[in-house]
């Protein structure tokens, strides 16, 4: 678990005071330097003067939401943590939010162990990954996939995907480590509009382990998909 002092930075922001206050007071018991906000106009200027490693960023903000928040960000930083508070977990906000990126999506009320746990989570991202500059994420056999463009590489030449084969590796990546289901995947790449199956899945691997090596994407029997890091 989170050691006391853990030599990172924290930028929580929410609107509620009794809330924002007894959180802040929480976690800097755990880290070097916990700073607040209530807005995110107020927390995107904070975020640029201190640079935190992780943000914990409540959806509903006042004037500008905390996940429009979080996309300004991740227009240029992808190496920034991020944890979001939720009043209700959706499915389709949880889908359209994969692109940013998350750590870790928490549902209100939380409770400490819950959140201890997504920071631990948070740490240990900070721990075993480098985002690059230009936003790219090393994989297995010197590939790497760039998150911005949506596109894989092999030693910087680009590879030549179908649109529901980058589908499939943007989820992939947006979590590293986490094997997504069966049914993740189907919402993810066939959206609502198209009913995906086990077989299509199948075959959409089988061809994208045409063009890369076949251990880059591992297959969890019954269970899902994942990534292989380097």
């Amino acid at each position: 678990m989170i050691k006391t002092h853990y030599p990172h930075t924290l930028l929580f922001i929410e609107d509620e005071i009794s809330i924002r206050q007894n959180y802040v007071a929480y976690l800097k018991n755990y880290f070097q330097e916990v700073y607040e906000a209530s807005n995110a106009e107020d927390a995107y200027v904070l975020y640029k003067q201190k640079k935190p490693d992780i943000l914990i960023v409540d959806i509903h903000l006042p004037k500008q939401s905390g996940i429009d928040l979080i996309k300004q960000i991740r227009e240029h930083d992808f190496s920034v943590k991020i944890i979001i508070l939720t009043a209700h977990a959706d499915s389709k906000f949880l889908l359209d939010a994969i692109p940013l990126q998350l750590t870790k999506y928490l549902v209100k009320p939380i409770n400490r162990k819950e959140l201890k746990e997504s920071l631990q989570l948070a740490i240990d991202e900070l721990k075993m990954y480098t985002v690059l500059p230009n936003k790219r994420v090393k994989l297995a056999e010197n590939y790497t996939w760039d998150s911005e463009l949506k596109e894989l590489f092999y030693h910087n030449q680009r590879i030549e995907l179908t649109s529901k084969e980058k589908s499939f590796l943007e989820l992939l990546n947006s979590r590293r480590n986490k094997v997504f289901t069966y049914d993740e995947i189907f919402d993810f790449v066939w959206g609502y509009d198209e009913i995906g199956t086990l077989n299509g899945l199948k075959n959409l691997v089988r061809r994208l382990r045409k063009k890369i090596p076949e251990n880059i994407i591992i297959n969890l029997f019954n269970e899902g998909y994942k990534i292989n890091l380097k």
